[in-house]
C-alpha cells in the first residue's frame, strides 16, 4: 500500500467517523429516556421537577441539536467523550478499563478458533468426498446454526453446573473465567473458517502449479505444507481482521450471559440507564479500532503477499 493510498483511508476513517458520531448523537438524542432522572435514579435520588429541570440546564440538554452535537464533538476531538451519568466516571476511563477483558477474550476466542479450523479444514479438503469430509462439513453446518446465546447456556449448564469445572460468573479475569466465554464465541466462528479453508484449499488444490510439481515427482506432502497451505491461508487474512472487529464490538450477548466484566456488557448497562454520553463513546471507540485493524489489515497484506509486492 502506498503513502497516498494509506492518506486517503484516513481521510476516508475520520469521514466515516463524522458520518458515525452524528447518526450516533442524533438517535440518542431523539430517544424517549431522560439521563438526567435515569442518573438521580442510579443514586437513589427522588428528584423535583424543578430539580430535573436545573440538572437539565446545567448539562446543556435544552440547547438546540446543533449547539449540544458541536460541544460534544469538539470535547471528543480533544479527548473527551464527557461523563457518565450512571456512573458518574469519565467515559474514556470506564472504556479504557474494560477495553483490555474484552481484548483477551477476542483474542483468546480467535486462538481457540483458528485451533480448531485450520486443522479440520485442511483434513477435509485433503479427504474430500469421504466420511470425514462429511462429517467435518456437518459438524460446521450445526456450528453455524447456533447462536451464540444458546452455546453459552449450554456451556454453562455442562461444564459449571454439572460438572464444575469453571465458574458460574466469569468476572475474575483468569483462564477459568476466560476459556469458556471465548469457545462460545470461538464455535460459531470455527464453522464458518472450517468451511473458508477447506474452499481455499481445494481451489490451489487444482491449481497449475499443483499438478506441474506432482508431475515432477515432487512430493505431495511437501506440495501441500510448503505452497498449498501457505496460499490457501491468504484469503483468511481478510476475515481475520474483520472478526476481531466484529468480535471488539458483537461480545456483548455472551459477556452479559457470563457476567464478564467487558465493553459489550459495559454497552448494554449504559443502554438500559440510558446514559447517552456512555452509548456514544462507547460506538465511536468501536467504529474508530474497527477501520484501523481493517487498514492494518490491507497494509499487510503488501508484506504477507509477494505478488503485491511485485505489483506495487
Amino acid at each position: 500500500m502506498s503513502k497516498k493510498q494509506v492518506i486517503m483511508r484516513l481521510l476516508q476513517i475520520i469521514i466515516v467517523l463524522f458520518g458515525i458520531s452524528f447518526i450516533t448523537f442524533g438517535l440518542t438524542y431523539m430517544s424517549p429516556g431522560d439521563p438526567v432522572r435515569n442518573m438521580y435514579s442510579a443514586n437513589g435520588v427522588m428528584p423535583t421537577e424543578e430539580m430535573v429541570e436545573q440538572t437539565r440546564e446545567e448539562m446543556g440538554l435544552n440547547d438546540p441539536f446543533v449547539v449540544q452535537y458541536g460541544r460534544w464533538l469538539g470535547n471528543c476531538l480533544h479527548g473527551d467523550f464527557g461523563t457518565s451519568y450512571s456512573l458518574n466516571k469519565p467515559v474514556t476511563e470506564l472504556l479504557s478499563v474494560r477495553l483490555w477483558p474484552t481484548l483477551k477474550l477476542t483474542l483468546m476466542s480467535m486462538l481457540i478458533m483458528l485451533i480448531l479450523s485450520v486443522p479440520l479444514g485442511m483434513i477435509s479438503a485433503l479427504k474430500k468426498d469421504t466420511w470425514i469430509d462429511y462429517l467435518v462439513r456437518g459438524i460446521t453446518f450445526v456450528g453455524c446454526a447456533m447462536p451464540n446465546f444458546w452455546v453459552g447456556l449450554l456451556l454453562m449448564m455442562a461444564f459449571c453446573v454439572y460438572i464444575k469445572i469453571f465458574p458460574v460468573i466469569s468476572s475474575a479475569g483468569d483462564f477459568k473465567s476466560l476459556f469458556l466465554p471465548a469457545l462460545t464465541l470461538a464455535i460459531a466462528m470455527f464453522s464458518k473458517y472450517t468451511r473458508q479453508v477447506r474452499t481455499a484449499v481445494l481451489d490451489e488444490l487444482s491449481q497449475d502449479y499443483v499438478i506441474g510439481a506432482e508431475a515432477r515427482g515432487v512430493k505431495r506432502s511437501r506440495i501441500i505444507w510448503c505452497n498449498v497451505f501457505p496460499n490457501s491461508l491468504l484469503p483468511l487474512i481478510t476475515m481475520f481482521g474483520l472478526s476481531i472487529g466484529s468480535l471488539l464490538g458483537g461480545t456483548a450477548v455472551v459477556e452479559v450471559i457470563f457476567s464478564y466484566p467487558g465493553l459489550g456488557n459495559l454497552a448494554v448497562s449504559a443502554i438500559t440507564s440510558s446514559d447517552y454520553n456512555l452509548i456514544q463513546g462507547y460506538v465511536l471507540w468501536l467504529a474508530l479500532i474497527y477501520m484501523v485493524i481493517n487498514l492494518i489489515v490491507d497494509a499487510s497484506y503488501i508484506y504477507i503477499d509477494p505478488r503485491m509486492r511485485l505489483k506495487e
